[in-house]
């Protein structure tokens, strides 16, 4: 039986990995073929690389390491990607990478969670490994957004219709 720290954990964890994911979708929706591969300079990475970065990670720290399902992380092509995926394409492989690890993580048990394993090199819990893709996917996404700010010049609504001076 799974205790209420586990489950309110995994509730957490998937309400701010679900948020995270519908602003990425909403700027990668809000950017056009060309502003999705535009480099800001040569130390940025474009929008699409890091859409392609988020589904490699989440894909090699949940999907692979919590679901026991095969994946080959090819890191370098993430970022070295250039034009290879239109707008739908790199949406569909994001919605339906974010399927996969919220159902996963979701349907994962208290003994997996606490499993200890290695991910990238790095030894962690399951706990550690939804934390460590929560937090990352976070991370990225302000970059996301940032960068659509950049090119499109206006406010993302992300908190329209909420008073946050409450």
């Amino acid at each position: 039986m799974e205790t209420d720290f586990c489950t309110g954990f995994k509730e957490e964890c998937l309400l701010r990995i679900t948020e995270s994911a519908d602003r990425v979708s909403k700027c990668v929706q809000d950017l056009s073929e060309e502003e999705l591969w535009h480099r800001q300079n040569e130390h940025l990475s474009p929008v699409a690389n890091l859409v392609l970065h988020l589904c490699g990670n989440i894909s090699q720290y949940i999907i692979m390491s919590l679901g026991h399902q095969p994946y080959t992380r090819e890191r370098d092509t993430e970022f070295a990607a250039h034009r290879s995926h239109s707008k739908i394409d790199l949406l569909r492989k994001f919605s339906q990478t974010i399927a996969d690890a919220t159902s996963i993580i979701a349907n994962t048990t208290e003994e997996e969670l606490l499993r200890t394993r290695t991910v990238q090199g790095f030894t962690m819990t399951g706990i550690g490994a939804v934390i460590h893709v929560t937090e990352h996917l976070s991370y990225h996404t302000g970059q996301i957004a940032m960068h659509t700010k950049l090119l499109k010049n206006h406010d993302l609504g992300f908190y329209s219709g909420v008073n946050l001076n409450q």
